[in-house]
């Protein structure tokens, strides 16, 4: 099996169905373990969640900064630059929210605001998810990126279609 070309795309939808989960399941978490139906060890399934995230979250970096070149070939390097920058931001409160997450394994009150922390940074990760997902949207199906993996045909009907899809001035 090999992996798909370009990889970019194939990648970013886990960070940001990690997101859209995250701020449900670490409410959950906090209120199991508020109520004491769980241990507040029962914690590292939110440290493992936000783990996943911010790792998928680099990953999707890295493979969007591996296709930049290919795809400002069709799309204005502004709109190339705004994505980036959100995938930028995406991962630093990623980052950061995987750090507060550890902050839920304090004893006692602590613990507990740690807990509640965690869950207004998933929701930071969240807000970030939803920028960065519509501009890589926009991306695509505004700015035509996808056009810079679509071969053409050598038909002059082909080349036509081509052209209409590629969207150097928007």
């Amino acid at each position: 099996m090999s992996l798909p070309d370009p990889l970019h795309p194939a990648v970013v939808h886990l960070p940001l169905a990690l997101a859209m989960l995250a701020p449900f399941v670490v409410g959950l978490a906090f209120v199991v373990i508020r109520r004491g139906w769980l241990p507040p060890r029962a914690w590292v399934a939110v440290l493992l969640l936000h783990g996943l995230l911010a790792g998928s979250a680099w990953f999707a970096v890295e493979t969007g900064e591996e296709q930049e070149d290919r795809v400002e070939r069709v799309v204005q390097e502004r709109w190339i630059e705004d994505h980036e920058e959100g995938a930028e931001r995406f991962l630093t409160v990623a980052a950061v929210a995987l750090l507060v997450s550890l902050t839920g394994f304090a004893g006692g009150a602590a613990g507990a605001v740690g807990r509640g922390a965690t869950i207004a940074a998933a929701s930071v990760v969240l807000a970030a998810a939803i920028a960065v997902g519509h501009s890589g949207g926009e991306l695509v199906y505004r700015h035509g990126a996808a056009d810079a993996y679509v071969e053409v045909a050598k038909s002059p009907s082909a080349a036509r279609t081509a052209s209409r899809h590629t969207r150097h001035g928007d």
